[in-house]
């Protein structure tokens, strides 16, 4: 049974127009015959830290879909990142559909569990390759800026991790009494980071 289906569509820049997706999208979801919520930001997919998807990510109940234009909407994270993604995204309990990915539209009404079964691993092999590829794109991009900017003599500073807060986190968590929500909360720092942490 679907409880809801929770539409995230992301645009990188405030330039880029997220509505067509968003359209196309509530047209799928009509089509299911169930009530959608809408989660829309400009925000870049390299980072786990996004307020509408964390805040889709908090709302959602066991059984909700996740319908998303394509896997590079909701990731162009890296390796370790989309990890930590899909085991939230597992943990609550939601179904992914990509809308150009046929093969996840029959996760919305198969029941049969051995066709489940090898649907979900079809799936999860595609949604990684693609979550690869969408990397692998956002790096060149990456890489042509930076090298750009060294030939034009910038220098940029990089950001170290918080070892003191990572520690907390640790602390915390082996005591077994607090959520992995409450933990983000008690230390100061969001739910990617301590699920990133925890994973390590």
């Amino acid at each position: 049974m679907i409880m809801a289906i929770r539409i995230y569509v992301r645009a990188s820049t405030k330039e880029q127009d997220a509505q067509r997706a968003l359209d196309d999208l509530r047209d799928f979801a009509k089509n299911l015959g169930t009530d959608s919520i809408e989660y829309i930001e400009n925000h870049t997919g390299t980072k786990l830290e996004r307020p509408q998807l964390n805040k889709l990510l908090n709302e959602s109940k066991q059984g909700d879909i996740l319908l998303v234009e394509s896997v590079d909407r909701l990731s162009r994270l890296t390796q370790d990142d989309f990890s930590v993604l899909k085991q939230r995204i597992k943990d609550k309990g939601l179904r992914l559909v990509v809308q150009d990915l046929p093969t996840t539209h029959a996760v919305i009404n198969t029941t049969d569990e051995i066709t489940n079964a090898v649907l979900s691993v079809v799936n999860n092999m595609l949604i990684d390759l693609l979550a690869t590829m969408a990397r692998l794109d956002n790096e060149k991009r990456k890489e042509r800026i930076k090298q750009g900017l060294q030939r034009s003599g910038y220098k940029a500073k990089g950001k170290k991790a918080d070892i003191a807060k990572h520690k907390r986190i640790k602390e915390l968590a082996s005591a077994g009494n607090m959520t992995k929500e409450e933990i983000a909360k008690a230390v100061g720092v969001g739910i990617a980071t301590v699920y990133r942490v925890l994973t390590v």
